[in-house]
């Protein structure tokens, strides 16, 4: 279960990477990198914390594959998506859902204390899309007062609680999956946001601050 999470992750992820690489104007090299990097950060960043070695990412050509495959598709179907942004956020909504149960699951796997495997499984949902934007030299996502790690974590949360209440593991991935996506979603469509930090007014960096 833990690989077909993975793997169909990293295929939604790679699919936001791609379409925002087509977005950006990138060359075709260029949006097959960012399928690669969007599709597999997020996994590797998760084998390196808790020490599985060598990452899946890198070890098993299906991830590569996977991640190619979705950049491809997305060259070739560009003209067709009418809405390219549309694309790229349901994308990234399903990547985050499916990696952040993942990353939770597979390090309840290895033995790793609850509350950090929802930390991780946050950290596994959030990787891609922060290499993705970091690559298009954008502010990620995820630091842009979005709800996106906090669905990311919430999603994270179900699948260890309901480890802890003895539940099906196929049920925690499923229940989790949905949480995160409707949240991430629900905020995309009703604009909700973390409060924002400003600096103190009058201050140097206070953009109202008379010149």
């Amino acid at each position: 279960m833990l690989l077909v999470l993975d793997l169909f992750g990293t295929l939604v992820f790679a699919l936001s990477g791609a379409a925002a690489g087509v977005r950006a104007r990138l060359d075709v090299f260029g949006v097959l990198v960012l399928s690669c990097a969007a599709g597999t950060a997020g996994g590797i960043l998760r084998d390196v914390l808790i020490d599985a070695a060598p990452p899946q990412a890198i070890s098993d050509w299906r991830y590569l594959g996977v991640s190619l495959l979705a950049g491809t598709v997305t060259l070739v179907g560009y003209p067709l998506l009418a809405r390219v942004r549309a694309h790229v956020l349901v994308s990234d909504a399903a990547g985050l859902a499916l990696f952040s149960v993942a990353g939770a699951q597979k390090a309840l796997a290895y033995g790793i204390d609850p509350t950090l495997a929802a930390v991780l499984g946050m950290l596994t949902g959030i990787g891609g899309g922060m290499m993705r934007d970091v690559l298009l030299a954008e502010v990620p996502t995820v630091l842009r007062a979005e709800l996106y790690a906090v669905a990311a974590l919430a999603g994270a949360s179900l699948v260890v609680i309901t480890h802890a209440l003895h539940g099906p593991p196929v049920h925690a991935a499923i229940a989790g999956a949905i949480l995160c996506f409707g949240l991430r979603l629900l905020a995309i469509w009703r604009g909700w946001n973390l409060p924002v930090a400003r600096p103190p007014r009058g201050s140097d960096d206070d953009d109202s601050a008379p010149r």
